[in-house]
Parts: C-alpha cells; structure tokens; sequence
C-alpha cells in the first residue's frame, strides 16, 4: 500500500476568491476523485486544520494499491483538471509518499 499525503497553504486571494472560499473548491473538487479514478483506495481532504508544524489550509490523504497506481493517478486527466485549479490558488505545497 502507498499513503499519498499533500498539505497546501493557500494564497489570500486568488482567482477572484478568499483562500477559505478556495479552499472549499479544493475540498470539493478532489473529493469528486474517487468517482472518476479507480486507481484511489481512500480519499480524504480537509479544511479544518487542528495542529500543523507549517501553516496549512488544505490537507490530502489518499491511498493506493502500489507506487504505480499512484502514477496512474498522478497523470490521470481528472487528477489533472484539479492540478490546474490548485496551483492557480497555492502559496505553498508539501508532499510525502510512503509505503505501508
């Protein structure tokens, strides 16, 4: 099993929108995912942030099978689509892969 975690601080405002109404999109975009990627084993993203070392406004925790399902959802199309929306609106971003 592969554990795919990404945290992201967002911008203030990007696109026309606070980074709280951002961050909404985000939530709601990537957690469409499962539908359309059957790759994903587990999808979970937040909001609600209760302790992080860095500021964080966005959290991800997905899983997959092995380290070639998650390529396959790295370059999927939809996982795509959700790319080019979150670095319109991302400051920072950290990512861990780690196997389990």
């Amino acid at each position: 099993m592969i554990g795919h975690i990404v945290m992201w601080k967002l911008k203030q405002t990007a696109k026309g929108r606070s980074a709280s109404e951002n961050a909404q999109i985000m939530k709601e975009i990537l957690e469409a995912l499962p539908q359309k990627i059957a790759v994903l084993r587990t999808l979970a993203v937040s909001t609600t942030i209760l302790a992080a070392t860095l500021d964080t406004d966005v959290i991800l925790y997905t899983v997959f099978d092995s380290a070639e399902d998650l390529e396959v959802y790295q370059v999927h199309p939809e996982h795509q689509k959700c790319v080019e929306f979150i670095s319109q609106v991302v400051a920072e971003r950290r990512v861990v892969d780690y196997s389990f």
